[in-house]
């Protein structure tokens, strides 16, 4: 029986989706962006989320430590580089799941599972809302009300300047 056994073997002998669990957390690293199943994806979505919280801390513990889970040193220096840095102030949650469909062979459903600080699209729609938050709020105030007077006086010239030539 399998009583209090939460997470999802995979269809997989312990060996095998441990050896699965980290070369998929070694291509995340790498790539940043994977396409896999959506039951894969929600499996080493916990298994890599506390390696990057690990990489956060900087010493040789923690690389020793998550080095044992990796056992590749090029994803170790892109994990502990690149990634700590850009999720150096981030508290938790550092991936992210989109589910994709269902794929057409096995109708196994796809998703493709990502680190949240690394996609540019959605950097970009974040920026973007930011500034035109800010420009309602302060800069069209002012610019409209400053146009607006002084378009009002041209236009009364002009009125005068037609008036004179009937």
């Amino acid at each position: 029986m399998r009583h209090g056994k939460k997470f999802n073997h995979l269809g997989r002998t312990a060996d095998h989706r441990r050896a699965m669990l980290a070369n998929m957390a070694i291509s995340l690293i790498m790539h940043k962006r994977i396409t896999t199943t959506l039951a894969k994806a929600k499996a080493l979505k916990k298994y890599v989320e506390p390696l990057i919280t690990r990489s956060k801390d900087d010493s040789t513990n923690s690389r020793r430590v998550v080095f044992s889970y990796l056992q590749n040193k090029e994803a170790l220096k892109e994990l502990f580089g690149v990634v700590a840095q850009k999720v150096g102030d981030r508290p938790g949650g550092y991936t992210r799941i989109i589910k994709l469909g269902f794929r057409q062979g096995d109708a196994a459903e796809k998703a493709f599972i990502e680190l949240v600080d690394f996609d540019e699209n959605m950097l970009k729609t974040a920026k973007a809302e930011k500034k035109t938050r800010r420009s309602r709020k302060s800069a069209p105030k002012a610019e409209a009300a400053a146009p607006a007077v002084e378009e009002a006086p041209k236009a009364e010239e002009a009125v005068a300047e037609e008036a004179k030539a009937e």
